[in-house]
């Protein structure tokens, strides 16, 4: 008979050919066949058990802790699946299988890898905190809440500094050419302004730290805390900077509880998962309308606990950054020189022959 083990590498299958084998002679075989010493195995008939963060939380999955026991005991017959949970390593053989696969399709190595993609949440961000001066802060959200009423998305990108301890300060937020409407944002990035723009903010000590943006009125009522779309335009920023503290805001309007409405800031890191994902091409860019917004699409299948699926909660990818603010008394006054020199410059070349 055959038994299928789901362990995080993914499922794979043990031989048995005595079908009174005890709990104690499957370790053994688990140990023979897959590489994994009985002494670091945990067995459970309960997927939650994979679901568990701490060796505490795996050990008290004990329905299959006595070795005595009998498999068909606990109904384990042919085909049936457990889970397995194991401490450190091991080198997972190659698959057993003939050319065509057992159904008649043909696996490659792009589908083994694709079985292998476990994803989970990400506990802890690598930025300690971001700190947003109140000036920067107010001047977007006061423009995007006066003059666009959250009506439409707008984006910017954030410049400051990183501290040794991964503390980021936001001290200017710069809003390149862009186009926002009710659901999307597409930013129509110029990269002669860009670069005169890093090239100041070098001067003053910064450089490019993060991404913000604003959700509309209509997005507020919606059960997501970002969409697939925003996921994918910030994992495409974070991507793209070797910033290992990059940092994505989101900024909206929330209800207070006197019926009125207040702008609320929020911050996260995109997971590393989540941007390896996205250099890789895993993620499916062109998503139709009928797809729900909180899931983002894979072009291939992944492993989310124990289920094989192409569709990811956007959660997964978001992992939550401590907001602080702060007041650098200099900054209105680089903010000015910055602006000043880029209006400078872009006049002085816009009347050179």
């Amino acid at each position: 008979m055959m038994i299928r083990i789901r362990s995080r590498d993914g499922l794979e299958r043990v031989t048995i050919e005595n079908p009174h084998t005890t709990i104690g002679q499957l370790k053994t075989l688990i140990e023979s066949q897959l590489r994994v010493p009985i002494q670091a195995q945990t067995l459970s008939a309960n997927q939650n058990m994979l679901l568990a963060k701490t060796l505490d939380d795996v050990a008290r999955f004990t329905d299959m802790s006595n070795p005595q026991t009998p498999i068909s005991s606990i109904g384990l017959t042919h085909g049936s699946i457990i889970y397995l949970s194991y401490e450190g390593e091991r080198k997972i053989a190659g698959p057993n299988f003939n050319p065509a696969g057992s159904f008649g399709k043909k696996m490659t190595v792009d589908d083994l890898i694709a079985k292998q993609m476990r994803i989970t949440r990400q506990e802890n961000p690598h930025c300690e905190l971001v700190s947003f001066d109140r000036d920067a802060a107010n001047a977007f959200q006061h423009y995007v809440n006066d003059s666009l009423a959250f009506a439409v998305k707008r984006g910017g990108i954030m410049y400051g500094t990183v501290s040794p301890e991964g503390k980021v300060e936001v001290d200017f937020i710069y809003e390149p050419p862009q186009q926002g409407t009710e659901d999307n944002l597409i930013l129509l990035r110029d990269p002669d302004e860009e670069n005169l723009v890093d090239a100041i903010a070098m001067g003053l000590g910064m450089k490019k730290v993060g991404f913000i943006f604003t959700q509309t009125i209509s997005q507020t009522k919606k059960d997501y805390t970002m969409s697939n779309s925003e996921i994918l335009q910030a994992a495409e920023f974070h991507a793209q900077s070797d910033l290992k503290e990059w940092v994505t805001a989101v900024v909206k309007l929330e209800v207070n509880e006197d019926g009125g409405a207040d702008v609320h800031f929020e911050a996260f890191q995109m997971s590393d998962m989540c941007v390896k994902l996205f250099k890789d091409g895993w993620f499916e860019t062109e998503v139709g309308e009928d797809v729900d917004p909180k899931l983002s699409m894979m072009k291939k299948d992944v492993v989310i606990g124990v289920k094989d699926t192409r569709e990811v909660d956007n959660d997964f990818f978001l992992v939550v950054v401590k907001i602080f603010d702060h007041q650098t008394s200099a900054i209105t006054t680089k903010c000015s020189i910055m602006w000043i020199a880029v209006d400078i410059a872009y006049k002085v070349s816009r009347f050179t022959f």
